[in-house]
């Protein structure tokens, strides 16, 4: 596998950029070298981006549901003196393939394997995972299955209610992170202004960085014969039967982990709150690091992109090397 380095300015197009004021902090970013590549685990092609030098202490990155890598492709940029950093599309979102009858257990898998793969555990440094929302739930899974190879994890803001909350929360139509049919193809829009009105985050909130939000709306489509779609494949909504105890279990899981953990979430998020983070203590998570990144909701790098680095930094300078 050869390294396949781009210019990451390419993500700003005219489609999306014309109408926006970009910051310097932004665009900056975005200039930072990374490499934009494909690695295969287990006969399935893995988008991944990778910025920073090979030796420096490995971080793995994921996101969250039907979102992609680039929400950290203005986030790991600013790690990327003191880290090597991957960030990678789960399977069947951004440009990953779908994964066959594909659960929990398999994109926990498929998470080990790709650090595998690009070398991750190679070094005298155990690599740690940052991982957002549905993103966190597999990394868990993953620190569970293997987390001696691991350094640590951090959660960014996945979904942890007291049951009497999450089961509201569940029957006000809440539900897990997602919603659609693995049954039916995606829609075709005539135009990318058709497809973009479409657009909308889970769950819904405003963003106090509006060019954020069109950046990732740009990037979650694509051009197909017709018009604009979605990158993501349908068959990520398959469901199964215990969905909804997984989440129940997911505190226990969470305070009962044997390997370093910290935990990042929104101040004002709707999935992660002050009452979540108590709840982890009272099950036995009191050692357990927790930041609230101020003013930000459940899409905390949409909101405050700035404190949620600055946050991250704190929680990986805190984990031991």
């Amino acid at each position: 596998m050869s390294d396949h380095v781009t210019d990451a300015s390419i993500d700003i197009v005219d489609q999306w950029a014309g109408s926006q004021d970009l910051p310097a902090w932004f665009v900056a970013a975005l200039d930072v070298p990374r490499e934009d590549n494909f690695v295969e685990v287990d006969g399935i092609k893995v988008h991944y981006f990778r910025w920073g030098k090979r030796g420096n202490p490995p971080l793995l990155v994921t996101h969250g549901f039907l979102a992609h890598s680039r929400c950290f492709a203005f986030i790991a940029p600013f790690l990327a003196d003191e880290y090597d950093i991957v960030a990678y599309d789960l399977a069947g979102m951004g440009e990953s393939e779908m994964i066959a009858d594909c659960d929990g257990v398999k994109r926990a898998q498929a998470m080990i394997g790709v650090a595998d793969a690009l070398d991750l555990f190679a070094g005298p440094v155990k690599p740690k995972i940052v991982a957002h929302s549905f993103g966190s739930g597999v990394a868990l899974t993953a620190m569970e299955l293997a987390g001696e190879r691991f350094g640590g994890l951090i959660i960014c803001d996945l979904m942890i209610m007291r049951p009497e909350k999450l089961m509201a929360h569940f029957k006000g139509g809440g539900g897990p992170p997602g919603s659609g049919k693995s049954d039916k193809p995606n829609n075709i829009y005539p135009d990318y202004e058709t497809a973009r009105g479409r657009f909308v985050l889970a769950p819904p909130q405003d963003v106090q960085t509006p060019f954020l939000l069109e950046y990732m709306a740009y990037h979650s489509m694509r051009q197909v014969a017709g018009g604009w779609s979605w990158k993501f494949d349908p068959q990520v909504f398959h469901r199964n039967e215990n969905d909804q105890a997984k989440w129940l279990e997911a505190p226990k899981r969470i305070a009962d982990l044997s390997h370093p953990l910290a935990i990042v979430y929104g101040e004002k998020s709707k999935l992660f709150d002050a009452d979540s983070a108590a709840y982890i203590r009272e099950l036995g998570g009191d050692h357990i690091p927790m930041i609230a990144v101020p003013e930000a909701e459940h899409h905390l790098m949409l909101d405050q992109p700035l404190a949620f680095v600055a946050a991250l930094r704190a929680m990986l300078a805190m984990m031991p090397s």
